[in-house]
């Protein structure tokens, strides 16, 4: 990928990786692939804002090259220290070994527990600038979005914010700003970005627009470390994360299960048909069959959520649980809910079903819904009346 110049002198030196399918592990899909972003600042005094994963580190040095000898930089600012933003620090400090990092308290504590270099750390705080000559660099903390040593490096002179992982998307694409692909495809991205990452931090990524729309900074660009930049629409992604982080969700429910011989489906396909008789859109998701991160993404956007598994060994089946660890661990608080599920001799899915929920902070309509073998007719009636009971409470 070419390096690109974003304004006189600043230049994305990233990689972009279209072969990446998961991250974080195999906790994360991505099915557009990902970029990690590095912008390389010349001046009286060269600075690089953030590096890339490690295994991409000889493409970063390369694009470095294109424009300096990597021995050149003065400074490496290193706004998270995760090891797709930092993993390539090394070979950088062993070839600009006067280079100082820049990053918070935390930063340099990170940093250091991963690479035991004994480097020396310029520790900063919230509203420290670096002067560059023309250019001044001014550092906002920004603690859990999503670690707790993140934070913003923004350029005074150019209005180019650099957030780091908020702001971002995990999508490859041929174009590096949002009017060079296409928008639809990259807030798909931005949203799944943000449900499965920083939904438990919603309150302070609230907090943090909020800090940062009172100091009155104008913002021509947004520069993330994954994904495209903002310069045609910056607000666009600025809007959402307003939306995404104080959950004013749509008048949606979400049904997902699994089925071991067909009747939690059964009861799934009732309860959804009780939705629609309500006049209530609904998407239907059989969990072993679909990308987890997706569901989670759609669940963030609903306003109501049903959960079905059929009871093994007292408990959920296993391609179950995964999505409803991942909802209490996310902290999708404040949705409405409902468990739901089939057993034969003995139940206990959905009592564990309802657990998950409520350490995910949901608000159950019920104790559930919990029937023995195949559901009849009857008890169809019945989730239908559950299905409309849930659409009814998001209108």
């Amino acid at each position: 990928m070419n390096v690109r110049e974003i304004a006189p002198n600043i230049y994305w030196v990233g990689v972009v990786d279209w072969d990446a399918r998961y991250f974080h592990g195999h906790a994360l899909s991505t099915h557009r692939g990902t970029t990690y972003n590095a912008y390389l600042i010349v001046d009286e005094k060269i600075a690089l804002v953030d590096t890339v994963y490690t295994p991409a580190t000889q493409k970063l040095l390369d694009n470095i090259r294109k424009i300096i000898d990597p021995a050149k930089i003065d400074y490496i600012i290193s706004n998270h220290s995760e090891v797709d933003h930092s993993g390539a620090l090394p070979a950088l400090m062993d070839l600009a070994p006067n280079a100082q990092i820049y990053c918070t308290k935390k930063g340099a504590e990170f940093l250091e527990a991963q690479f035991h270099r004994g480097w020396e750390y310029k520790i900063v705080k919230s509203f420290d600038e670096l002067s560059l000559g023309k250019r001044t660099l001014t550092f906002i903390e920004a603690p859990m979005l999503h670690w707790p040593d993140s934070m913003f490096t923004y350029i005074k002179e150019d209005a180019i914010l650099m957030p780091n992982d908020a702001f971002g998307q995990h999508y490859a694409s041929s174009g590096r700003f949002d009017d060079e692909v296409d928008v639809d495809e990259m807030m798909e991205e931005a949203s799944k970005y943000y449900a499965n990452i920083l939904t438990p931090f919603s309150s302070l990524v609230a907090k943090k627009l909020k800090e940062v729309a009172d100091l009155g900074l104008p913002i021509k660009m947004i520069c993330p470390s994954h994904g495209v930049m903002f310069r045609a629409n910056p607000g666009l992604i600025l809007e959402a994360y307003q939306r995404w982080s104080t959950q004013p969700a749509e008048d949606m429910v979400v049904i997902a299960y699994d089925t071991m011989w067909g009747s939690t489906r059964l009861m799934a396909e009732a309860i959804a048909s009780g939705v629609d008789e309500a006049g209530v859109r609904y998407k239907l998701f059989h969990i072993p069959v679909t990308d987890r991160n997706d569901i989670i993404t759609a669940i963030q956007a609903a306003k109501a959520v049903a959960i079905g598994s059929p009871t093994v060994n007292r408990s959920i089946l296993a391609t179950v649980s995964p999505l409803l660890e991942d909802l209490a661990g996310l902290k999708v608080k404040g949705k409405k809910a409902l468990a739901f599920g089939s057993d034969g001799w003995g139940g206990g899915a959905v009592a564990a079903i309802n657990g998950y929920l409520d350490k995910a902070g949901m608000e159950r309509i019920s104790d559930g819904a919990a029937m023995r073998w195949k559901p009849d007719a009857a008890a169809r009636e019945e989730l239908k009346q559950l299905g409309r009971q849930l659409a009814e409470s998001v209108k």
